[in-house]
């Protein structure tokens, strides 16, 4: 199995079906794609239902083009590779590699190029993991939102810690 067909299992799992909270600004969403995510994609208009009757099979090339590949979540250590693939999904690839670089002590710029890459491999990755999950909790404490969904968002980044720290050890 790959690395991105690892890490997108563990996403998968974290995101579940379908959903549609009343105060989740990505509206309806369907393992974990919202419907502005499935249109721009598409680049069709879709109804809740279409989100709603989404398949895993619809989503993976999504997860793998707009998520995987755009984070550059391939270039990444073991472990680093996921904590930073879940941010990615839920707040965006720009916003996880702006963490990332601000962890790893870099030009924060939201670009991964050849200087935040040199950055990261000259980091421990398992220090990065820690720092890049406790800059994700301190950005999302920082949303609106946070109030609603502060336990399930708690919880993923514990997740997603752990997960990625076993990577480490394989």
């Amino acid at each position: 199995m790959s690395r991105f067909e690892t890490c997108l299992d563990f996403v998968l799992k974290e995101e579940g079906g379908f959903v549609d909270h009343p105060q989740d600004p990505g509206g309806a969403t369907n393992h974990g794609i919202t419907k502005d995510t499935w249109e721009a994609w598409a680049k069709k208009p879709a109804t809740t239902e279409d989100i709603r009757n989404l398949t895993v099979a619809d989503v993976v090339p999504i997860y793998r083009d707009r998520y995987w590949e755009a984070a550059k979540c391939p270039r990444l250590p073991l472990g680093v590779d996921l904590a930073v693939f879940d941010f990615a999904v839920n707040s965006g690839p720009a916003t996880a590699i702006r963490h990332l670089q601000k962890v790893a002590d870099t030009e924060v710029d939201g670009l991964y190029g050849p200087a935040t890459n040199a950055a990261v491999w000259g980091s421990d990755a398992t220090q990065l993991i820690f720092d890049l999950c406790q800059s994700r909790y301190l950005f999302l404490q920082s949303l609106s939102h946070f109030p609603t969904f502060r336990k399930g968002w708690t919880a993923r980044i514990a997740r997603v810690l752990s997960q990625s720290l076993a990577s480490r050890m394989i």
